[in-house]
This record gives C-alpha cells, structure tokens and sequence, in this order.
C-alpha cells in the first residue's frame, strides 16, 4: 500500500528558489523540483537501529528514556542511523550510548515499517557480555526484565512491543527468524 505522502520541502536546498510539486520526467510520483535550477529532491525514510541484548536467555535489557518522546517510558536501546555506518554499526553504537552495555551482536532480528512518519527501525538480537550498565544522558535507568516482569504497559513505542513480543514468542518455541511487520496497522 503506498500511502500519500505530502512534502514538506517548500525551498531549493541548493539555490533557495521557491519549488513545485511535480512529476519529473521518467518518474511516477510528484516530488519538490526546482523550475530555476532544475535540482530534483527526494524524500526517503529514516532508518532507526537498536538491540534486543539479552542475558542468560531469558533476560532482557530495556532502558527508560530520559528525552521526548515519551520520556519516562521503557525501550530497547535504539536510534537514528548515523551516515557512514552500517546498520549493525548503528545499532551497536545505540546499545553503547543508551545503556552502557557491552554486547556481541547477533542476527537482523525485525524490520518494522512506521510508514506514517517515514521510518523503517530495524533491531538486531545481540548478547549482553556483561550486566555491569552505564546509561548515557538519554536514559534514567537500564534493567533486565524477564517477561512477566516487563512493564508492558510502560513501553514507549509499538515497535517496540512488537519486537519484545517477537522475542519472547521465539524464546518459547526455539527458533528465532526475522520478522517483518508494517506498523501503522498495530494498535
């Protein structure tokens, strides 16, 4: 399903000339085109990257934000795709800076569509070496929880949750794959 998508991009970032919203030539979808120097903008999603370290296989890390959105909540240590490194580089980082954990990553675990903001997060299963946390100034705290100890309700982000509950669903039937989910469509 290809959702509407309404540009934001209302100047030339290479000459500052008001744009328009047309469909360039062998292309099938409007875009911000410069009519005074011909610069074509595209718009692409944003990828967020994080962990689900885990501890004595049953434990998982979470970290409780200390920044919006949705400071207070619980999440996996997670956040924005730096240029110049990979995804997996990505999510390690995100792990080192949030929680202060020392992790030997695992495999792409779930690819989660948030087409509504225009993001694609992606986590990685990932083996704490360690329970010794160091929280950066992003995060309040870092825990491990076993699932009936998550504070499900306290989770700041569907994809999140949904990945959590991937998680604990594998765990249970011994065999972990990748899962894929679009979710605007979860509640």
């Amino acid at each position: 399903m290809l959702l509407e998508h309404r540009s934001q991009i209302r100047f030339c970032r290479a000459c500052g000339s008001a744009v328009e919203h047309v469909v360039p030539a062998d292309d099938n979808r409007a875009r911000a085109v410069c009519p005074a120097c011909g610069t074509i903008h595209y718009e692409n999603p944003l990828n967020v990257v994080g962990t689900v370290p885990v501890w004595d296989d049953d434990q998982v890390l979470l970290c409780r934000r200390n920044i919006e959105p949705r400071k207070g909540l619980w999440t996996l240590p997670a956040g924005f795709l730096e240029l110049g490194e990979t995804t997996a580089e990505g999510a390690v980082r995100e792990t080192i800076e949030e929680a202060g954990a020392e992790i030997d990553l695992g495999p792409l675990f779930t690819v989660l569509n948030v087409m509504r903001v225009g993001q694609v997060h992606l986590f990685y299963l990932a083996t704490l070496r360690s329970t010794r946390f160091a929280p950066g100034p992003e995060t309040i705290e870092a825990q491990l929880f076993r699932e009936h100890e998550v504070p499900w309700d306290e989770i700041a982000f569907r994809t999140v949750r949904k990945t959590l509950q991937h998680f604990f669903a594998d765990r249970r039937s011994g065999r972990f794959g990748v899962h894929g989910v679009h979710c605007d469509d979860i509640a």
